[in-house]
């Protein structure tokens, strides 16, 4: 599995390509602005980009998508419970498009021979995900090298955000874990050093 990280926009939130070494299919994780950098990697890479995988749908996180279904034909993967949620104060959020496949817990979405999984990680907002794709957590603002989400935003919970840190800390294996912002980690790190891991795990 290839995974390039491209920060993007004015907080540097992480977009993710990833790939298959030995097909051309990929998927963008969280394309939050700056599409003609997202898809001049692409291009360069001679990548097909099918799907577009949210981990939830602050604008930080979606600001490119339109821009990318566009020009890619790809068709968009999230939570239904993100659609529409507010941006901080305002009284707005994403509209997903039409064709737009609502994800949940377990669902498994095939790019290639890749299988990415679903797994509900509330708390960030209502509808927030992280994907799991072999040994790799793509933990949008759930969980960061050192720190997790912030919860103080509209539709965020820090009871639930608490829990779904406790669901990663029940997971047995290691994994690589690649954040919505900063750089990427292990879970094995954030379990033994993370406070509001331990938190998580202490209930």
């Amino acid at each position: 599995m290839l995974i390039r990280t491209l920060p993007v926009g004015p907080i540097e939130t992480n977009c993710y390509v990833v790939s298959d070494e030995n097909t051309p299919d990929c998927a963008v994780i969280d394309p939050g602005a700056e599409a003609a950098k997202i898809l001049d990697y692409i291009e360069s890479f001679k990548l097909k980009c099918k799907h577009v995988l949210l981990t939830h749908a602050h604008f930080d996180h979606v600001g490119a998508v339109p821009e990318i279904l566009e020009e890619t034909g790809a068709k968009l993967y999230m939570h239904e419970k993100d659609n529409g949620v507010p941006i901080g104060s305002e009284p707005y959020g994403f509209n997903a498009p039409a064709d737009t496949v609502f994800i949940k817990e377990g669902d498994i979405i095939e790019v290639g021979p890749l299988k990415f999984r679903v797994m509900e990680t509330p708390g960030h907002t209502p509808g927030g995900v992280c994907f799991i794709c072999q040994n790799s957590i793509f933990s949008g603002d759930t969980l960061f090298s050192g720190s997790r989400g912030r919860t103080d935003f509209a539709m965020g919970s820090t009871k639930d955000l608490m829990a779904s840190l406790y669901r990663l800390c029940q997971l047995k294996e290691d994994y690589d874990v690649y954040p919505g912002h900063m750089g990427s980690t292990s879970l094995e790190k954030e379990k033994r050093y993370n406070y509001f891991m331990h938190m998580a795990c202490s209930k």
